[in-house]
């Protein structure tokens, strides 16, 4: 049974630190949040679906796609709104919107059974990583699964930071 959740992000790691900190923090299993699965920049394409996928397979972690744990076009326009709204350049985001955590909540989390959820993951999640870009866990809906896990469970929640 899982023991603890770990949230990253890709956003101010280099490759070889971000899969550092996977491996010290234990993880048997990568949740990858992503709608889209791709990273603009050529500084993170080792987080880039297939390399990933490939480099988390060489290190014996199992990757499970999380789309449905995704934030939609339609979310991100809802974040986006308040970003320009705030005059915020989405990488320096530090926090979530009221509106988006509040959209987030009610189309991804209403029905979001955090038990069945982790059982689906199977016996070798031990430590799970909860994976999205932010670079701040405050900043991505990834902290927003956490602390639901968090208080369904009662489950360890710590945030892996560059």
């Amino acid at each position: 049974m899982t023991t603890e959740i770990v949230t990253i992000g890709v956003y101010g790691w280099n490759e070889e630190r971000f899969f550092q900190a996977l491996g010290g923090a234990g993880v048997t299993t990568f949740c990858d949040l992503r709608d889209r699965r791709g990273v603009r920049g050529s500084e993170y394409a080792f987080a880039n679906s297939a390399r990933l996928q490939a480099r988390l397979e060489a290190l014996g972690i199992q990757y499970v796609p999380c789309r449905e744990l995704g934030a939609s076009q339609e979310l991100r326009a809802v974040q986006d709104a308040a970003d320009r709204a705030a005059r915020t350049a989405r990488r320096a985001r530090r926090e979530l919107s009221p509106e988006f955590v509040a959209a987030y909540r009610r189309e991804r989390l209403e029905g979001f059974d955090s038990r069945a959820f982790i059982e689906s993951l199977g016996p070798e999640a031990r430590v799970v990583a909860l994976f999205c870009v932010e670079r701040d866990p405050a900043a991505c809906h990834r902290s927003l699964v956490a602390d639901r896990l968090e208080e369904d469970l009662n489950l360890r929640v710590v945030h892996l930071v560059p």
